[in-house]
């Protein structure tokens, strides 16, 4: 296979593979109202249904980037998706709700181990500064599937039933498991088969990521009660041994160099804050869009479309932006409109129009595609090709996490006003503000003249 043909797979692979991941979720909420009346689940059980999947992932992410940095993200990639393509047709299949919890677990595991492969076989294939189109195209993909979720399963529940929604995937991600697999690699690093694997570290960093999470998703409705006490606990002790670990073992996990980079730190910040903001912002409007303004399923789907579809505008144009000014001046403006949108939408009240809620919507959409494409290509452009699955890893657990903390933020903010009006102002101001604490972190990412790639020694070096 010719260096460009191999090129082409793996875009295909990582866009295919985002693609499927993102429709899973989006189709998965529309389907879950069915799914509990035909299993007679409780809500509960239901909600578990997403949190099991999310605790999975989360806690994987960096260890499976770092099995692909040792074993090849191509096979990583493969055989995750194969594992996600079973699990769907099993949920589709299964008989209860508690098979149905236990495939999405499943899911998780797989999903865990594709998702960083997704960037970590870019990095492997585009010499460094071709980077930014690349990453682009799988952004703007995620941003379509996004919008193509809830139409999408809400026509498959309403005509085939919630099982549907899950056989969706299982067609095109064997097809594109076995395309890439059957890929050749490129040339390997030579240092791949020295990397270590850090089974401590993993079970460490996994507890902690699990138990933050578990902490999101239990602390709005729970409140600081046993459960999400017990939690944050955990994930403190857990997060004070893993430090611990790393510092001593000659192996880590995370590699000095990769953490002692104040862009990499930087660049996890604003897609933390970014994402939290975004999905924080759009479980806010939906409840506005539904409860105040009266709107239906579909309504509110169509109100918000300007924001997925902007998203898949902004990311080629984040791309040529990035590659003409440099990440920190391009950040730094998707952030501000993006934070702009946040604010606008929380300024909205009873009387607002249709243009006034695609615009939020338009600003929302266009400055998290920008700011998505150059925050990752920074993220993944600056961690060695040894390093690039762990890289690849720690911006999915971001892109994780940061929407959790982001629906858990506005879920308690909203219950402590009696208006939900009044309620969604105080609520979009603080995520506003969080967006703009991106802002102050973007000032780290290299600037238009500080963009261009190091010399294959000083990569080394570093």
């Amino acid at each position: 296979m010719t260096g460009r043909a191999h090129r082409r797979v793996t875009l295909a692979g990582s866009v295919v593979g985002a693609v499927l991941v993102a429709l899973d979720g989006t189709v998965l909420t529309i389907a879950q109202p069915a799914l509990q009346r035909d299993l007679g689940a409780s809500l509960t059980q239901v909600q578990w249904t997403s949190t099991g999947y999310l605790i999975a992932v989360a806690s994987l992410l960096v260890f499976a980037g770092r099995l692909g940095d040792r074993y090849g993200h191509r096979r990583l990639f493969g055989y995750g998706m194969l594992g996600f393509a079973a699990a769907s047709a099993g949920i589709g299949c299964a008989p209860g709700i508690g098979a149905v919890i236990a495939l999405r677990v499943l899911q998780g595991v797989c999903g865990a181990l594709l998702q960083p492969a997704t960037l970590g076989m870019l990095r492997a294939a585009y010499p460094p500064d071709e980077l930014g189109m690349p990453i682009a195209l799988r952004t703007s993909a995620i941003g379509g599937a996004a919008a193509a979720g809830p139409l999408v399963g809400g026509v498959l529940t309403a005509h085939l039933g919630w099982r549907s929604v899950f056989f969706l995937g299982v067609l095109p991600a064997v097809a594109i498991a076995l395309l890439v697999l059957g890929a050749r690699d490129a040339e390997e690093p030579a240092e791949r088969h020295r990397t270590g694997l850090d089974a401590g570290g993993t079970l460490l960093l996994g507890a902690a990521l699990a138990s933050s999470v578990t902490v999101l998703v239990t602390l709005p409705g729970a409140g600081w009660s046993a459960p999400p006490v017990a939690a944050l606990a955990g994930a403190c002790a857990a997060t004070a041994a893993f430090v611990r670990h790393e510092r001593r073992t000659p192996h880590p996990l995370l590699s000095p160099a990769l953490l002692a980079s104040p862009v990499v730190a930087s660049a996890l910040g604003v897609l933390l804050s970014a994402s939290a903001a975004l999905f924080g912002a759009l479980f806010t409007a939906t409840y506005f869009l539904q409860d105040v303004l009266g709107l239906d399923a579909l309504g509110t789907a169509l109100r918000m479309l300007p924001a997925a579809l902007c998203m898949v505008i902004a990311a080629p144009l984040g791309a040529v932006l990035l590659r003409r000014y440099g990440a920190r001046p391009t950040t730094s403006c998707g952030l501000l409109l993006m934070a702009s949108g946040v604010y606008g939408f929380g300024r909205l009240d009873t009387t607002a129009s249709g243009w006034a809620v695609a615009g939020c919507a338009f600003a929302m959409g266009a400055g998290f595609g920008t700011v998505m494409v150059t925050a990752t290509e920074v993220l993944v452009r600056r961690a060695r090709l040894v390093d690039a699955g762990v890289a690849g890893g720690l911006q999915q657990t971001a892109m994780n996490i940061g929407p959790t903390l982001g629906v858990a933020t506005a879920t308690t903010l909203l219950a402590t006003g009696r208006d939900f009006v009044a309620s969604m102002g105080t609520t979009l101001t603080v995520l506003a503000g969080l967006v703009c604490l991106g802002v102050l972190a973007a000032q780290k990412l290299p600037s238009g003249e500080q963009s261009a790639e190091p010399s294959p020694s000083a990569e080394c070096r570093r």
